[in-house]
């Protein structure tokens, strides 16, 4: 009887060994998908024409809590200052040092000191395309903050954010330890996550993701198991070469940090004033499906849609940069 009972133990024992090796093969097998690159955007690439380089301020840096050193550009206000200030957020795979200046330039210049940001894994900030785990983001802006605190320890502070950038900005607007420090958050052509109704698919042809291998990381994070996160999930439609300039894929962890939680979790949390700006010619985004995404779960955000202007466009256009421009130099903390 004790021999037919050891007998039965041991081959039940073996077929949960099997369908272990058997997850394991499969996980390891979804894990090892390669990731595949899209073909150069050609929307993306050509907003870089027409943009004024030479006003662009050289990059500084500034050391985060690890000991890494973080890249970010200053914008002294010109003209008539107006006592108030803003950071600014780039979106996926760009740098303080990208398209972007069109607008933090402009923003500058109409009396608002501003900060251009290298968030880290991008342009000057650690290592390219890779964080150390999730939530090293929001760190590094606290430290940032702090460090801006240094020379201008009163300035009331926006929170400017594209794209991902803007889907981070609502990330950390919706941040306890961080509402108190911003007075207001502006999100332009926002990626509110991958369950947004504004998203086109594959972002209009701008990322490609791996999902099998992104399944197998998030399957093996529920068994408790978090290894892998380094290992890249997303590809960006950049030009061949732009190494120098922009990242072309993230890490699982990045990508998992430079975003939302998840927007409908995020906007409620929010207790500042919000804005969004959107282009209704936006290639990446459905921009006429911000203010019923948005406004059912927080009706005090307030939408602006910008006729003509595609998602670039959004930081480059001259008709977008001086409308988002006056806003941010003109508005405060009463008002969405």
């Amino acid at each position: 009887m004790a021999i037919r009972l050891l007998g039965g133990i041991l081959n039940g024992l073996k077929w949960v060994l099997c369908a272990i090796g058997a997850v394991a093969l499969i996980l390891g097998a979804m894990i090892a998908m390669p990731l595949e690159r899209p073909p150069e955007m050609r929307s993306v690439s050509d907003s870089a024409k027409g943009i004024i380089w030479s006003t662009l301020p050289p990059l500084e840096r500034f050391q985060a809590r690890d000991g890494t050193w973080i890249g970010y550009r200053h914008y002294a206000p010109n003209g008539p200052e107006t006592g108030r200030g803003a950071i600014f957020i780039h979106g996926s795979s760009g740098s303080s040092g990208t398209v972007n200046h069109a607008l933090t330039h402009a923003i500058a210049a109409r009396g608002v000191e501003t900060w251009a940001l290298d968030i880290r894994g991008h342009g000057g900030s650690g290592t390219r395309g890779d964080i150390g785990y999730v939530g090293q983001l929001e760190d590094d802006l606290v430290d940032f903050v702090a460090h801006v605190r240094k020379s201008a320890p009163d300035l009331p502070l926006t929170l400017i954010g594209h794209s991902a950038g803007a889907g981070f900005s609502l990330r950390v607007a919706a941040t306890p330890i961080m509402q108190d420090m911003f007075i207001r958050t502006v999100l332009l052509a926002p990626y509110l996550g991958y369950d947004a109704p504004t998203n086109r698919p594959s972002n209009g042809g701008w990322v490609s993701a791996d999902i099998p291998r992104f399944l197998g990381l998030t399957a093996l994070r529920k068994l408790g198991i978090d290894c892998c996160a380094q290992l890249p999930v997303l590809a960006f439609a950049v030009p061949p070469s732009s190494a120098k300039y922009l990242t072309s894929t993230y890490s699982d962890r990045l990508m998992r940090n430079f975003a939302t939680h998840g927007y409908r979790l995020d906007l409620p949390a929010v207790t500042h004033p919000m804005t969004i700006f959107g282009g209704t010619e936006d290639e990446m985004m459905i921009s006429d499906k911000y203010a019923e995404a948005v406004q059912a779960i927080k009706p005090s955000v307030e939408v602006k849609l910008i006729e003509g202007v595609n998602h670039m466009g959004i930081v480059t256009n001259p008709k977008a940069v001086n409308a988002i421009a006056e806003d941010v130099a003109t508005r405060g903390s009463g008002q969405s």
